[in-house]
């Protein structure tokens, strides 16, 4: 474990992540002794007066921060408390600096301490959050030039110049991209389809085996229409932008399980005006002809034939249970079927993998050529079985870099393609990020809608997390039961749910 120490009750989740994003491997925790009085036993130093204050593992600082009216003072000391082994950094900030500003200028302090510390730098500086292109976005929206947005990122969250310009190439592109909705009269639809042919060992998505549920998707799928309704009928006077259909893997159902959904679809809404309707296929050993041949009729445009990675023992280690020979075909078959946007994901970082594995999926990609590539760090879920792998094998296992992502970018350029959207997670390998590459006029909208949360979107189906977004910014959330049964069972009061938050 790793100790933080702070004397008020502030900033506590951004100074964990901060510090997590550092020390990937450790358990961070923060502990506060609300306004607890600090004695100066050293010149170098401030440290807590309590004697009793939980300590860090052998071989581990203990960070202490201390918050006082008009300064915010910092230093490491050895892991049991005892004697600085960092002298003390101070920033100051006048009374009338907010919150925000307070922020920034603790998280600059604490990076420039630990960065000094340990050597080393961190590509996205002191930016945690899930979406760093929302800043970007805000000031393009407000006129401000490329220069002075990249100089604002760099010097207010000490990012890289590589990563700044990567943000703001996005942050450009999804501007123009998203001018052409419908925001304030428009909303997407996104539908949950739980089940999978097994669970990957990275993932915390809700999803169940389809072999245990199979014999209840036909009332999964009764629950899901009474969704439908709701949804359609509190949306008939707006503008339906863009369906996503995602899991679990979608193409789990049978043809004509996926025939009722997609009538269902086109009973209940009006897809007159739609930009884009999207399946997450998913899964090579869950794709056919005949389910091809329904989307394909019923005019779903962009699909998602995801290998993650093609090296056939990583395949096997995360628990996908198809070979490199099927992701080729569903996607060869895909193409035979006319679909012309098709999108592979990949992850990056998977166990086991080296720079010599990630070259070796990335040269097979570039030979099929989809529309869209979509470049995942893996990010380590509290629920997925990645944690036992990394308490066996060491977090050393999870192998991602900078040089790799460049690896990843230059197969996508080389396809045609340029980054158009941007996320990160917590806990990501490497601490890099997610990116969207697609072909002109293959973007995924609704991929960046999500991101960056411009448009309401209403979502259906366990675990999906529905989003109202108004006119002046504010979003209200509404999230569904996770387990399938209990949605099912409860379909009643998911629908309530709807109606009190559209």
């Amino acid at each position: 474990m790793l100790a933080v120490w702070i004397n008020r009750p502030q900033f506590e989740y951004d100074i964990h992540s901060l510090v997590k994003a550092f020390y990937p491997a450790e358990d961070v925790k923060v502990f506060c002794e609300e306004e607890q009085p600090f004695r100066s036993e050293s010149p170098c130093t401030d440290v807590p007066a309590s004697e009793n204050r939980p300590c860090s593992s052998e071989g581990l600082p203990v960070i202490a921060v201390t918050f006082a009216e008009e300064e915010i003072s910092l230093t490491l000391l050895e892991g049991n408390g005892g004697a600085p082994v960092f002298p003390v950094m101070r920033i100051a900030h006048g009374r009338e600096a907010d919150r925000t500003e307070r922020k920034n200028l603790l998280k600059r302090l604490l990076y420039t301490c630990l960065s000094r510390y340990l050597g080393r730098e961190l590509p996205w500086g002191t930016l945690t959050g899930i979406r760093p292109t929302k800043i970007p976005m805000a000031m393009l929206e407000e006129g401000r030039g490329e220069a002075e947005i990249l100089s604002h990122m760099k010097e207010t969250y000490l990012i890289s110049e590589k990563k700044g310009r990567l943000s703001m190439e996005v942050a450009g592109r999804e501007k123009e991209l998203l001018s052409g909705l419908h925001y304030e009269n428009g909303y997407s639809l996104y539908i949950g389809i739980p089940f999978c042919p097994t669970t990957c060992m990275y993932c915390s998505f809700t999803s169940f085996p389809v072999a245990v549920w199979q014999n209840r998707v036909e009332e999964y799928l009764d629950a899901l229409e009474k969704e439908m309704v709701c949804v359609s009928e509190l949306f008939r006077e707006r503008i339906l932008d863009t369906v996503y259909i995602g899991g679990g893997t979608p193409t789990t159902l049978k043809p004509q399980e996926l025939e009722r959904l997609f009538s269902a679809i086109e009973r209940h809404f009006d897809l007159s005006r739609l930009k884009e309707f999207t399946v997450e296929a998913g899964r090579a050993d869950s794709i056919t002809g005949d389910k091809l041949k329904v989307m394909k009729r019923h005019r779903v445009t962009r699909i998602s034939v995801n290998p993650q990675t093609m090296n056939e023992d990583t395949l096997r280690r995360i628990g996908r249970r198809h070979t490199v020979e099927q992701v080729k075909e569903a996607f060869y078959l895909a193409r035979e079927e006319g679909f012309d946007n098709i999108n592979m994901d990949i992850i990056l970082g998977l166990p086991g993998e080296r720079e010599k594995d990630v070259a070796h999926t990335l040269q097979e990609i570039v030979k099929l050529c989809p529309d869209s590539l979509t470049v995942h760090s893996l990010a380590v879920k509290r629920g997925s079985r990645m944690n036992e792998w990394i308490e066996r094998n060491g977090i050393h296992t999870l192998h991602n870099t900078d040089a790799i992502m460049d690896m990843a970018e230059e197969a996508a350029r080389s396809m045609g393609m340029a980054p158009y959207y941007l996320y990160r997670q917590k806990n990501m390998s490497g601490n890099l990020e997610n990116v969207g590459y697609a072909l002109p006029g293959k973007y995924g909208l609704y991929n960046i809608l999500i991101m960056e949360e411009k448009q309401t979107i209403a979502a259906l189906g366990p675990g999906s997390i529905s989003k109202a977004v108004y006119p002046d910014g504010r979003i209200e959330r509404n999230d569904n039961v996770k387990d399938v049964g209990l949605y099912m069972e409860r379909i009643e009061e998911m629908v309530s749910r709807k109606k009190e938050l559209f």
